[in-house]
């Protein structure tokens, strides 16, 4: 007994992490498949170690008539496309894409933190997954503002060049080995050379000075959370392949000790706390990867303000920053929502 399941943009970055997870997961499946643009059509890839392998289809073609849930990760302007028309076929669709986070109709989503959001679904019949950096964050916030009611975040992040895809990962990659060997490191997916230097600028400016992806954190940690809760975000790009890191400060309007903050940490969902007070005792973005957990190291009072914590968190960003949330969307689906076939 299982759900028949969509993965679409199977061939990314993303949609390679959801087969690898549904595997892992040991997801209920009855029948799976696995979509990409007409380039890929024909093409196999691997359902996780499994050893079984699946043909690409067509998204273009495909009809999703019949099909219980899809996992998109196909970015916006395909998924403005597509998650209509699936979700009007009576397959949800889970978006990994920004299209519809902020849609007042679909529920976005990061099950350790607003579960009970989901049952929302059925207006559009399409769930969204948050940015990459908002997932690991709010589950770090989570059990701190049921705990002590968060006022204000302040937060910066050291994002990997696996958030902006392939082409990053093969820039940071080219650029570095050009360095050693003495030739240029010319950039062309970042807007400065991103081998051995950080960039403080992630998607589009706004007219405000910040940029789009400091937006999303603030937008996107509000729908989940809590509208009064406030977010001031600085985004940077860093030269890790995967793993995003982030430095957060809270303001709280209870006290709450960090020795006390810690003991909460230590039993949420989804976290795993690592923090010794020594030379490395915490985690590092090369640590994390391939994990399912948001690292909490470096707990600490916070003295500027009156309530205060300051924390480190780490997690794998194509998993819990998406791939992994999206895969904890489609199993809370299941047993909230959806019957499985025989």
């Amino acid at each position: 007994m299982g759900y028949r399941v969509v993965v679409a943009g199977a061939t990314g970055n993303v949609g390679r992490e959801m087969l690898n997870i549904l595997a892992e997961r040991e997801f209920p499946i009855a029948e799976l498949a696995v979509l990409a643009s007409s380039r890929s059509t024909g093409e196999e890839v691997d359902f996780g170690e499994t050893g079984r392998k699946y043909k690409i289809q067509n998204i273009e073609h495909f009809d999703p008539t019949g099909w219980d849930m899809a996992l998109f990760a196909i970015g916006s302007e395909a998924t403005k496309v597509h998650a209509p028309r699936f979700a009007a076929a009576g397959c949800t669709v889970i978006d990994n894409s920004s299209l519809y986070r902020m849609d007042p109709d679909v529920p976005l989503i990061v099950p350790e933190v607003n579960p009970e959001a989901i049952d929302g679904y059925k207006a559009r019949n399409i769930i969204a997954n948050p940015n990459c950096s908002t997932a690991q964050m709010v589950v770090a916030l989570k059990p701190i503002h049921d705990a002590a009611t968060i006022k204000r975040v302040v937060v910066a992040t050291y994002q990997s060049v696996s958030g902006a895809g392939k082409q990053g990962m093969d820039e940071l990659f080219e650029q570095s080995r050009n360095i050693f060997v003495g030739d240029p490191a010319l950039p062309t997916k970042f807007t400065k050379q991103i081998a051995f230097n950080v960039i403080p600028h992630i998607d589009s400016f706004l007219d405000d000075g910040s940029t789009k992806e400091e937006w999303k954190m603030v937008v996107e940690t509000k729908k989940i959370l809590g509208a009064k809760i406030k977010v001031v975000a600085t985004c940077v790009r860093v030269p890790v392949f995967v793993g995003h890191s982030e430095a957060i400060n809270i303001e709280m309007e209870n006290e709450l000790s960090a020795e006390d903050a810690q003991k909460i940490l230590r039993e949420a969902p989804g976290i795993m706390l690592i923090d010794k007070r020594e030379d490395g005792g915490y985690v590092t973005p090369v640590e994390c990867v391939g994990e399912y957990a948001t690292f909490v190291s470096r707990v600490r009072d916070d003295s500027t303000v009156e309530n205060g914590l300051a924390l480190w968190c780490v997690s794998d960003n194509l998993r819990k920053g998406a791939a992994l949330n999206a895969v904890q969307i489609a199993e809370l689906l299941g047993r909230r929502h959806l019957k499985k076939a025989d």
